[in-house]
């Protein structure tokens, strides 16, 4: 019983976490020095920026929050090379 109480209890955590991440967008030059979420052509992992809110470097926030912050929902590199923000 205690068991599948917590086999239960982690599936829900799983359907909230997947339902958190879906209203999540990516927001390029918001990123703090170290706190990117991924890497970039200067690099292959997250947490590896070398500088704060660089244009290339992006983290994941809120939906519709992205540009508020002062952040872009294109990378600098994808306006250079036209191929958008993904």
């Amino acid at each position: 019983s205690a068991i599948a109480g917590l086999l239960v209890l982690g599936s829900m955590t799983v359907h909230a976490q997947a339902a958190g991440k879906a209203e999540q967008e990516k927001c390029f030059g918001v990123a703090k020095a170290g706190k990117n979420d991924c890497g970039t052509s200067k690099h292959s992992c997250a947490g590896q920026s070398k500088t704060d809110n660089d244009p290339t470097e992006w983290k994941s926030v809120a939906k519709g929050t992205c540009e508020k912050m002062g952040g872009k929902l294109v990378s600098a590199e994808a306006k250079k090379d036209g191929k958008g923000g993904y």
